[in-house]
């Protein structure tokens, strides 16, 4: 009996664990946009030095287009935007498609 009290207290821990980191991802997600562009206005940004464009597509999506830009950067999609970010300066803008 009180092993099966110590469970669901253990139980009920990781419940509000996990409760609680779920709450905190979701709420540092809110109020952040993603700015959008077209590729007009991509288009004067290629070849600078304070851009960096990574193709984060899925490896058959990536594979299968013709459609490459010249210069950007490919980066594994399951690693997120986190891994990405770390991998550049602050000062540098990164284009995602």
């Amino acid at each position: 009996m009180f092993v099966r009290f110590r469970m669901i207290i253990v139980l009920g821990f990781i419940f509000v664990l996990v409760l609680g980191f779920t709450k905190m991802a979701l709420a540092m997600g809110k109020g952040v946009e993603v700015p959008k562009m077209t590729k007009e206005e991509l288009r004067p940004m290629l070849g600078s030095p304070d851009v960096a464009i990574l193709d984060v597509r899925l490896g058959a999506e990536w594979t299968s287009s013709k459609w490459k830009i010249q210069g950007a950067i490919r980066e594994d999609p399951e690693k997120g935007i986190q891994s990405w970010a770390e991998k550049y300066p602050k000062d540098k803008t990164l284009v995602l498609y």
